[in-house]
Protein backbone atom coordinates (compact mmCIF):
# COMPACT_ATOMS: atom_id res chain seq x y z
CA UNK A 1 0.00 0.00 0.00
CA UNK A 2 1.31 3.60 -0.92
CA UNK A 3 2.03 5.92 1.40
CA UNK A 4 -1.20 8.31 -0.05
CA UNK A 5 -3.58 5.15 0.04
CA UNK A 6 -1.93 4.33 4.36
CA UNK A 7 -2.55 8.22 4.93
CA UNK A 8 -6.06 7.80 3.33
CA UNK A 9 -7.29 5.09 5.38
CA UNK A 10 -6.50 6.72 8.49
CA UNK A 11 -7.92 9.90 7.65
CA UNK A 12 -11.29 7.40 6.84
CA UNK A 13 -11.05 5.97 10.34
CA UNK A 14 -10.55 9.05 12.28
CA UNK A 15 -13.52 10.27 10.01
CA UNK A 16 -16.39 7.99 11.86
CA UNK A 17 -17.54 9.98 15.14
CA UNK A 18 -17.73 6.86 16.85
CA UNK A 19 -13.88 5.67 16.30
CA UNK A 20 -13.36 9.60 16.85
CA UNK A 21 -14.66 9.37 20.51
CA UNK A 22 -12.83 5.94 20.71
CA UNK A 23 -9.60 7.03 20.17
CA UNK A 24 -10.00 10.55 21.92
CA UNK A 25 -11.36 8.76 24.90
CA UNK A 26 -7.48 7.17 25.18
CA UNK A 27 -5.82 10.14 24.50
CA UNK A 28 -5.09 9.83 28.31
CA UNK A 29 -2.90 7.11 27.50
CA UNK A 30 -5.10 4.94 29.60
CA UNK A 31 -6.48 1.49 28.70
CA UNK A 32 -10.17 0.49 28.63
CA UNK A 33 -12.06 -1.85 28.06
CA UNK A 34 -14.42 -2.42 25.04
CA UNK A 35 -17.58 -1.63 27.24
CA UNK A 36 -15.69 1.33 28.45
CA UNK A 37 -15.09 2.58 24.95
CA UNK A 38 -18.97 1.54 23.72
CA UNK A 39 -19.87 4.04 26.38
CA UNK A 40 -17.52 6.37 25.16
CA UNK A 41 -18.87 6.33 21.42
CA UNK A 42 -22.02 6.34 22.30
CA UNK A 43 -22.48 3.34 20.27
CA UNK A 44 -23.45 -0.69 20.93
CA UNK A 45 -20.98 -2.86 22.18
CA UNK A 46 -21.24 -5.24 19.33
CA UNK A 47 -20.92 -1.63 17.08
CA UNK A 48 -17.42 -0.94 19.02
CA UNK A 49 -16.25 -4.38 18.53
CA UNK A 50 -16.11 -3.68 14.94
CA UNK A 51 -14.40 -0.50 15.18
CA UNK A 52 -12.07 -1.50 17.74
CA UNK A 53 -10.72 -3.96 15.41
CA UNK A 54 -10.48 -1.78 12.42
CA UNK A 55 -8.24 0.11 14.84
CA UNK A 56 -6.28 -2.21 15.61
CA UNK A 57 -5.80 -3.60 11.89
CA UNK A 58 -4.68 0.03 11.20
CA UNK A 59 -1.84 -0.07 14.09
CA UNK A 60 -3.81 2.85 15.71
CA UNK A 61 -4.67 0.89 18.92
CA UNK A 62 -2.90 -1.60 20.96
CA UNK A 63 -4.70 -4.32 22.73
CA UNK A 64 -3.75 -5.97 26.41
CA UNK A 65 -4.83 -9.14 27.66
CA UNK A 66 -5.65 -9.39 31.31
CA UNK A 67 -7.66 -12.45 32.38
CA UNK A 68 -10.66 -12.53 30.88
CA UNK A 69 -10.68 -9.03 29.82
CA UNK A 70 -9.33 -7.34 26.88
CA UNK A 71 -7.61 -3.69 27.02
CA UNK A 72 -7.06 -0.78 24.31
CA UNK A 73 -4.70 2.08 24.39
CA UNK A 74 -3.14 4.10 21.61
CA UNK A 75 -0.60 2.68 20.10
CA UNK A 76 1.87 4.80 20.59
CA UNK A 77 2.47 8.20 21.34
CA UNK A 78 2.53 9.12 17.68
CA UNK A 79 -0.83 8.56 17.82
CA UNK A 80 -2.03 10.61 20.29
CA UNK A 81 0.44 13.66 18.86
CA UNK A 82 -1.29 13.02 15.53
CA UNK A 83 -4.99 13.44 17.16
CA UNK A 84 -4.13 16.47 18.87
CA UNK A 85 -2.86 17.87 15.68
CA UNK A 86 -5.73 17.09 13.87
CA UNK A 87 -8.07 18.97 16.50
CA UNK A 88 -5.25 21.71 16.12
CA UNK A 89 -5.85 22.23 12.50
CA UNK A 90 -9.94 21.34 12.53
CA UNK A 91 -9.74 24.70 15.01
CA UNK A 92 -11.32 25.55 18.68
CA UNK A 93 -15.50 25.14 19.31
CA UNK A 94 -16.93 28.24 18.75
CA UNK A 95 -17.09 30.29 22.14
CA UNK A 96 -20.83 29.40 22.74
CA UNK A 97 -19.80 25.42 22.97
CA UNK A 98 -17.24 26.32 25.49
CA UNK A 99 -18.78 26.12 28.91
CA UNK A 100 -18.70 22.10 28.80
CA UNK A 101 -14.42 21.98 27.98
CA UNK A 102 -13.39 24.70 30.24
CA UNK A 103 -12.09 22.16 32.49
CA UNK A 104 -10.17 20.77 29.66
CA UNK A 105 -8.78 24.17 28.18
CA UNK A 106 -7.82 24.58 31.43
CA UNK A 107 -5.72 21.49 31.90
CA UNK A 108 -5.53 18.30 30.66
CA UNK A 109 -3.19 15.49 29.34
CA UNK A 110 -2.68 14.88 26.30
CA UNK A 111 -1.54 11.12 25.93
CA UNK A 112 0.84 11.81 28.60
CA UNK A 113 1.80 14.72 29.25
CA UNK A 114 0.14 17.90 29.86
CA UNK A 115 -1.87 20.43 27.79
CA UNK A 116 -4.40 23.38 27.80
CA UNK A 117 -3.21 26.61 29.16
CA UNK A 118 -1.47 24.57 32.30
CA UNK A 119 0.38 22.81 29.61
CA UNK A 120 1.34 25.66 27.58
CA UNK A 121 1.90 27.78 30.62
CA UNK A 122 4.53 25.52 32.01
CA UNK A 123 6.30 25.31 28.05
CA UNK A 124 6.35 29.06 28.51
CA UNK A 125 8.44 29.68 32.10
CA UNK A 126 10.60 26.87 30.58
CA UNK A 127 11.33 29.04 27.69
CA UNK A 128 11.79 32.19 29.36
CA UNK A 129 13.96 30.93 32.19
CA UNK A 130 16.07 28.98 29.84
CA UNK A 131 15.96 26.23 31.02
CA UNK A 132 14.61 24.76 27.45
CA UNK A 133 14.46 25.59 24.13
CA UNK A 134 12.26 24.56 21.52
CA UNK A 135 12.50 24.28 17.48
CA UNK A 136 9.79 23.61 14.81
CA UNK A 137 10.15 20.12 15.42
CA UNK A 138 12.48 19.39 18.56
CA UNK A 139 13.83 20.92 21.35
CA UNK A 140 16.35 20.30 24.32
CA UNK A 141 17.54 21.03 27.58
CA UNK A 142 19.66 23.31 28.79
CA UNK A 143 22.78 22.81 31.40
CA UNK A 144 20.54 25.16 33.85
CA UNK A 145 17.96 23.08 32.85
CA UNK A 146 19.51 19.98 33.78
CA UNK A 147 19.89 21.20 37.24
CA UNK A 148 16.24 22.68 37.58
CA UNK A 149 14.88 19.39 36.43
CA UNK A 150 16.88 17.02 38.61
CA UNK A 151 15.95 19.26 42.08
CA UNK A 152 12.70 19.39 41.04
CA UNK A 153 12.27 15.99 39.97
CA UNK A 154 11.45 15.63 36.91
CA UNK A 155 14.93 14.71 34.71
CA UNK A 156 13.45 12.35 32.26
CA UNK A 157 15.08 8.78 32.00
CA UNK A 158 16.89 7.29 28.80
CA UNK A 159 14.54 5.62 26.17
CA UNK A 160 14.16 5.25 22.63
CA UNK A 161 11.17 7.69 22.75
CA UNK A 162 12.27 11.37 21.62
CA UNK A 163 13.61 13.82 24.17
CA UNK A 164 11.49 16.79 23.93
CA UNK A 165 9.60 17.51 21.11
CA UNK A 166 6.54 20.91 20.63
CA UNK A 167 2.89 19.52 20.41
CA UNK A 168 1.07 22.18 18.74
CA UNK A 169 -1.66 22.71 21.62
CA UNK A 170 -5.69 22.71 20.05
CA UNK A 171 -6.81 24.93 22.19
CA UNK A 172 -4.53 27.05 22.96
CA UNK A 173 -2.90 27.45 19.37
CA UNK A 174 0.21 27.41 20.77
CA UNK A 175 2.62 24.98 21.89
CA UNK A 176 3.02 22.74 24.88
CA UNK A 177 5.60 20.22 25.76
CA UNK A 178 5.73 16.54 24.64
CA UNK A 179 8.09 13.76 24.75
CA UNK A 180 10.22 12.42 27.69
CA UNK A 181 10.49 15.29 29.09
CA UNK A 182 6.56 16.36 28.61
CA UNK A 183 5.81 12.93 30.47
CA UNK A 184 8.36 13.44 33.09
CA UNK A 185 6.58 16.61 34.19
CA UNK A 186 3.44 15.55 34.25
CA UNK A 187 4.36 12.26 36.28
CA UNK A 188 5.84 15.21 38.83
CA UNK A 189 3.40 17.51 39.11
CA UNK A 190 0.80 14.50 39.70
CA UNK A 191 3.38 12.57 42.44
CA UNK A 192 4.05 16.45 44.67
CA UNK A 193 -0.40 16.41 44.51
CA UNK A 194 -0.27 19.57 42.51
CA UNK A 195 -2.68 18.25 39.85
CA UNK A 196 -5.40 15.72 40.06
CA UNK A 197 -6.98 13.74 37.63
CA UNK A 198 -10.94 14.05 36.58
CA UNK A 199 -12.80 10.97 36.66
CA UNK A 200 -13.90 10.12 33.32
CA UNK A 201 -12.31 12.62 31.74
CA UNK A 202 -8.37 13.87 30.45
CA UNK A 203 -9.28 17.15 32.23
CA UNK A 204 -6.99 17.43 35.53
CA UNK A 205 -7.71 19.60 38.65
CA UNK A 206 -5.17 22.15 39.33
CA UNK A 207 -5.01 21.91 43.38
CA UNK A 208 -4.51 24.72 46.33
CA UNK A 209 -1.18 23.05 46.29
CA UNK A 210 -0.65 23.10 42.97
CA UNK A 211 -1.66 26.79 42.71
CA UNK A 212 1.17 27.76 45.36
CA UNK A 213 4.12 25.43 43.58
CA UNK A 214 3.16 26.30 39.90
CA UNK A 215 3.33 30.27 41.17
CA UNK A 216 6.53 29.48 43.64
CA UNK A 217 8.82 27.37 40.70
CA UNK A 218 7.09 27.92 37.39
CA UNK A 219 5.77 32.09 37.74
CA UNK A 220 2.34 30.44 36.62
CA UNK A 221 -0.79 32.35 38.14
CA UNK A 222 -3.50 30.82 35.95
CA UNK A 223 -5.98 32.67 38.00
CA UNK A 224 -4.66 35.85 37.33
Amino acid sequence: MSDIARMATVAALLGDPARANILTALLDGRALTAKELAFAAHVSPSTTSGHLARLTDADLLAVEKQGRHRYFRLASPLVGQMLEAVMAVAGPAPKSTWRGSEALRNARTCYDHLAGRLGVALADSLIRFGHVALSADGGGVTETGHAFLCDFGAEPAPGKRVFCRPCLDWSERRPHIAGRLGAALAVRCLERGWIARQRDSRAVTITPAGSRGFAETFGIDLNG
